[in-house]
């Protein structure tokens, strides 16, 4: 299986709903994004899938979600703004911009800090199309 992975950062805030202690209070985060796709085979031309697009696909996402209060942010409104679920809908989002690619899977992974991370991975296409 072959993996490529893009990264971006984007400053955000949020503040957490429930037991949270202190993250109750808005807070940002400088976070970072990873989008990782995979597959099984390579183009012609020796790459997986074209790094440009993928680097725009999260781009467009990390550009809506730059300087922003998440709770504010279409998709985000109204649900708990964990890492959980912000790795979710930047996941909904590559997703969409990867149709057809002939992709196997894409993993988001939205960390908080250097320490700390939260992903959500799925399968893109079914094992019928590979």
């Amino acid at each position: 299986m072959y993996e490529v992975c893009v990264s971006a950062q984007f400053e955000a805030a949020h503040r957490l709903e429930g037991n949270f202690g202190p993250a109750t209070r808005m807070h940002g985060h400088t976070y970072r994004l990873e989008a990782i796709v995979t597959g099984e085979r390579l183009q012609p031309d020796g790459t997986l899938f074209d790094i440009s697009q993928l680097q725009a696909a999260v781009q467009a996402v990390v550009a809506d979600l730059h300087y922003r209060d998440l709770g504010t942010v279409e998709g985000l409104r109204d649900i708990n703004t964990t890492a959980e679920h912000v790795a979710y809908y930047c996941w909904r989002r590559i997703a969409a911009a990867l149709s057809g690619a002939g992709l196997r899977t894409l993993t988001v992974r939205i960390w908080e800090n250097p320490q700390v991370y939260a992903a959500y991975s799925e399968t893109l296409v079914s094992s019928e199309s590979t």
